[in-house]
């Protein structure tokens, strides 16, 4: 177990010596992010940095961008949407149909053929 336990230290220490000065400082200043005083810091100076009424001109251009619509863009809304669905239930329902189509068409091809071996034997 000495080997071991030589070889662990050896590991330590080398990765001790890898490490810069005020590594854990570091460390633990980005876990903890700022302190409240580095905090007020930042707020005055964002708060001298933005013109005066910024957060009233903020609050009215959401409150603008939030609108409800209007009762003829809801209809107009509504009648795009169902021309756009009716418009895909048309195309599956006309796909569907011609490929129906070539199908039946294909089998009563073959029991055309089918029927025309039959007729030539019988001569």
């Amino acid at each position: 177990m000495k080997i071991e336990q030589k070889a662990w230290r050896e590991l330590h220490t080398h990765a001790a010596a890898q490490i810069s000065h005020g590594f854990a400082d570091r460390v633990m200043r980005s876990a903890y992010g700022p302190r409240p005083h580095v905090w007020r810091q930042l707020y005055a100076v964002a708060e001298s940095t933005l013109r005066p009424g910024f957060d009233e001109r903020v609050l009215r251009a959401a409150r603008v961008a939030v609108e409800l619509p209007s009762l003829s863009s809801q209809f107009a809304l509504s009648a795009v949407t169902a021309a756009a669905c009716l418009g895909a239930v048309l195309f599956i329902n006309s796909r569907s149909l011609d490929q129906a189509d070539a199908r039946n068409l294909a089998e009563w091809q073959q029991l055309v053929s089918a029927a025309d071996e039959m007729d030539s034997f019988d001569l």
